[in-house]
C-alpha cells in the first residue's frame, strides 16, 4: 500500500507476525538450509532441524497523523521487534506495515551507528540514511553537536562511548532530520536527568504537529505524553485504549506477575463518576459491581469518603484546604502488617502525590484479624492544584512498601474538582509562606 492511500494515517500495522527459527546446534542451521529440499526430492518425509519462536502474532493497529501512541509490555512481549519492523530494519514473517512520512528512530543501543566510526562520522552517516544530503548536514551539524553536548568525545570512536553518550548523539541526530514520525524505544531511560528533560521538551514541541510512537516501561511517561497506547503480551495485542486505561491495566498485570496471585478479583468497570461518599458493596459472589479493582482478596475496601475536617463531603476543593480521606475495609484473612495508602492523580492519570501508613510511620505494624472491619483516616492539607478534575486511588496491602501483597486496589475511587483561588504553575502549586524581594547593595 502506498502512502497516498493512507490519508490521515501515519502508520498502519496489518496482521503482522514474526517467527524466528531457533537452532540447538550450529550444524542444524546448515542442515535446515538443504536437507528438507533433499528429503522432498527423494520423496521422504521432511524433518525440521529448528524450533520456531513466534515473537509477534497477528498484530494490527493504526496511528493517525499528529498522534502520540505508547507501546507498553513486559520484557519479551515483542515491543522492540515490532518497532524494527515498522522502521524497516526487520521484515515480518507475514502481514504488512505501511508508513506515511519520513521516519526517524531511536531504537535499542547499538542500532544505527558504526562502533568503529567516530561520533562525527556517525552523525554524517546516520543523517544521510535518514534522508539529508551533505549540504543539509553541514548546515545542521553545529546544532546537532550543541544538542548532544558530548564535548571532545565527538572525534572518538563510538565504541568508547558510555550508553548515555551514545543516546545523546543518537537523539541529537534524529531531532534535526525533519522527520514526520519519531519512533522512540527504551533507550532514553539510560540518559541523565538533564538530557532526558531536554529530550522531553523537544518531544512535546515535535508532538504539536508530528507523530510519535513511544515505547517505555515508565507508565508515568506514557500517561503524560501519549493519547492512546497498545499493550503487548507474549507477542499479541492484549489491549488498545487511552493511555490512562492501558497504564492501569499494565500495572495490574505487573502486580499479578510479581505476587504470583491466582484468582485475582477483577471488577466490572463503571465509567460513571464517583460521588464523594460511595459505598463499595461486595455481592455474594465477592465481585465488585461499582468499582474497578484488583488484588489478592485478603481484604476488601468497602467505603471511601473525602470530607472536610467537620465531616462534610467534598466535591470542590480550593487551595490548601484541610481534608480528611477515610478508607473503610473488611479483612477476609489475618493481615500481619496492614498497609493502607492513596494516590492523587490528574485527569491523565499522572501521579501527583500520596502517602501510606508505612511511609508516614504513624500507623504501621497493625495486625488485623480475619473477618474484622477496620478503617484508616488521612488528614492533610490539599496542595494547590490547577483547575480541573482529579481522582484518588486507594489500596490495601500486607507487608512493607518494597515487599508486600496487594489485597485490594481501586483506581479512581473518588473524583473531585479543584478550583484554586489563585493561578497555579506546574502540576502542583507550592504552599508559599512568604516572598520578599529587596535590594542587597
Amino acid at each position: 500500500m502506498s502512502s497516498n492511500d493512507l490519508g490521515n494515517i501515519a502508520i498502519r500495522v496489518n496482521n503482522v507476525s514474526k517467527i524466528y527459527q531457533v537452532y540447538d546446534k550450529p550444524i542444524n542451521r546448515l542442515k535446515q538450509s538443504f536437507m528438507p529440499r533433499m528429503q522432498s526430492l527423494f520423496g521422504l518425509s521432511q524433518k525440521n532441524y529448528c524450533r520456531e519462536f513466534q515473537s509477534l502474532n497477528k498484530i494490527s493497529f493504526e496511528v493517525k497523523k499528529g498522534e502520540t501512541v505508547g507501546i507498553v509490555g513486559r520484557n519479551g512481549a515483542g515491543k522492540s521487534t515490532l518497532l524494527q519492523i515498522i522502521c524497516g530494519t526487520l521484515s515480518p514473517s507475514s502481514g504488512d506495515v505501511a508508513v506515511n512520512g519520513r521516519v526517524a528512530a531511536l531504537l535499542e543501543l547499538g542500532a544505527g551507528f558504526n562502533p568503529e566510526f567516530t561520533g562525527r562520522e556517525n552523525v554524517y552517516m546516520s543523517a544521510s540514511i535518514l534522508g539529508l544530503n551533505e549540504g543539509q548536514i553541514d548546515q545542521r551539524y553545529d546544532s546537532i553537536v550543541k544538542f548532544a553536548d558530548i564535548g571532545e568525545y565527538l572525534d572518538q570512536p563510538v565504541k568508547t562511548y558510555s550508553s548515555g553518550m551514545y543516546v545523546r548523539l543518537a537523539f541529537a541526530v534524529i531531532a534535526h532530520v525533519d522527520a514526520d514520525i519519531l519512533v522512540i524505544d527504551e533507550a532514553l531511560a539510560v540518559g541523565d536527568a538533564f538530557f532526558t528533560q531536554k529530550c522531553m521538551r523537544f518531544l512535546r514541541t515535535f508532538m504539536e504537529a508530528g507523530t510519535v510512537l513511544f515505547v517505555s516501561h515508565d507508565t508515568a511517561s506514557i500517561r503524560s505524553l501519549c493519547q492512546s497506547a497498545v499493550l503487548l503480551n507474549e507477542g499479541c495485542v492484549e489491549m488498545i485504549s487511552d493511555a490512562k486505561s492501558v497504564s492501569e491495566h499494565y500495572l495490574e498485570e505487573i502486580y499479578r506477575e510479581q505476587q504470583d496471585v491466582d484468582g485475582v478479583k477483577d471488577a466490572e468497570s463503571n465509567n460513571s463518576p464517583s460521588t464523594p461518599e460511595q459505598e463499595v458493596t461486595p455481592e455474594d459472589d465477592h465481585e465488585y459491581k461499582n468499582k474497578k479493582g484488583f488484588g489478592a482478596g485478603g481484604a476488601e475496601i468497602t467505603k471511601v469518603t473525602l470530607s472536610d475536617i467537620k465531616g462534610e463531603p467534598l466535591t470542590l476543593l480550593t487551595s490548601n484546604q484541610k481534608v480528611r480521606l477515610s478508607i473503610r475495609a473488611r479483612s477476609n484473612n489475618d493481615i500481619s502488617d496492614v498497609v493502607v495508602g492513596f494516590l492523587v492523580k490528574d485527569r491523565l492519570g499522572q501521579e501527583l502525590f500520596g502517602d501510606n501508613t508505612t511511609v508516614s510511620g504513624k500507623a504501621s505494624g497493625v495486625f488485623i484479624h480475619e473477618n474484622s472491619a477496620f478503617g484508616t483516616e488521612f488528614v492533610f492539607e490539599m496542595p494547590s492544584l490547577p483547575a480541573g478534575d482529579y481522582s484518588i486511588t486507594v489500596a490495601i496491602a500486607d507487608g512493607q512498601v518494597l515487599d508486600h501483597v496487594q489485597h485490594h486496589w481501586i483506581h479512581d475511587a473518588i473524583v473531585f474538582k479543584s478550583i484554586p483561588d489563585s493561578p497555579v504553575y506546574g502540576l502542583v502549586g507550592l504552599p508559599m509562606i512568604s516572598i520578599e524581594c529587596r535590594v542587597l547593595s
